[in-house]
């Protein structure tokens, strides 16, 4: 089975290669500010999923200028080899949750980033219990003709496992959250988010999250190893030795069979991740991102 790699998936769609880069919507989550619960999801840092992010206390235009720089090298790498190079960017709001809050405000974050230059899409990073209709008709308007992504953590279908770790949602909200994107406009790429590796989950039910998220009709995946970071809740539990971290081999059996249950059509935006070297606890080969990568393109190819 040949799967669609998020690479190839916007090459086609934008005819070159793009870069995604990462800003900041000064967003929370309602699991933080105490409107569901305080804390924020235990494997969580500070700084949401955000550790490599421009500083919120730029603007949006600001933090695209700032986003762009770390990516611009690579650009010239390609013009140095002589390669045709058109510089493509797709804006992700990417820590905590990204529709969460003041709408109007978040709907001109979005609108500033949108209009910057060389950028073709926006990919909006949330939680399907925080969709506001009001910024859905936006971004369902705005993807008659721009590309647009919304990223939603699901992280796992496994309710249990998810209260564990301070979720606050069901499986069902997920459900209706997806169903609501498609209706507002099917044009909109939803991708959803899982981790393998979270405490008590055994190897069927990390399956069953991947098939509980194509049966949902997600539109692509995210998948990463659970990394543990210093000063999260779940570091705690780690440390405690209430359960381990899964082993390179364990991981990449994981994403073998994962490949087997998705289908052609799904886009596979990631199958791994790594946290910021100077937090990661464990386990320490996440760290090694490369060679990680080069282990699942065997296995993908």
């Amino acid at each position: 089975m040949k799967h669609i790699s998020v690479s190839d998936f916007y090459k086609n769609k934008f005819n070159g290669k793009v870069y995604k880069i990462t800003v900041d919507a000064g967003c929370t989550c309602p699991t933080r500010d105490g409107t569901l619960s305080k804390g924020g999801c235990k494997f969580c840092s500070s700084n949401g999923s955000g550790d490599f992010i421009p500083s919120k206390q730029l603007s949006i235009s600001e933090q695209i200028v700032q986003a762009k720089k770390l990516v611009d090298s690579k650009f010239s790498r390609k013009a140095a080899r002589g390669e045709n190079v058109e510089k493509k960017y797709i804006v992700y709001f990417q820590n905590f949750t990204s529709t969460y809050g003041n709408e109007d405000e978040l709907i001109k974050k979005y609108k500033e980033a949108v209009t910057a230059e060389n950028v073709v899409g926006i990919a909006i990073g949330t939680r399907p219990d925080c969709l506001g209709l009001k910024i859905l008709d936006f971004l369902g308007k705005l993807a008659d003709s721009f590309y647009v992504q919304i990223e939603l953590g699901l992280q796992t279908s496994c309710e249990k496992t998810a209260d564990y770790f301070n979720r606050c949602y069901k499986n069902q909200v997920y459900q209706e959250g997806v169903k609501l994107i498609h209706k507002i406009n099917p044009e909109i790429h939803v991708v959803t988010h899982l981790i393998f590796g979270l405490p008590g989950e055994d190897f069927s039910q990390m399956m069953e999250s991947v098939d509980f998220a194509v049966k949902s009709g997600t539109d692509g995946i995210k998948i990463a190893c659970l990394y543990i970071l210093k000063g999260t809740e779940i570091e705690k539990d780690y440390l405690c030795g209430k359960f381990k971290a899964l082993e390179m081999n364990e991981y990449l059996e994981l994403i073998k069979e994962a490949l087997e249950r998705i289908p052609e059509n799904i886009v596979i935006h990631r199958l791994t991740g790594d946290g910021p070297k100077s937090l990661l606890v464990a386990p320490l080969w996440t760290g090694d991102k490369k060679r990680v990568l080069n282990l699942i393109n065997k296995l993908m190819n």
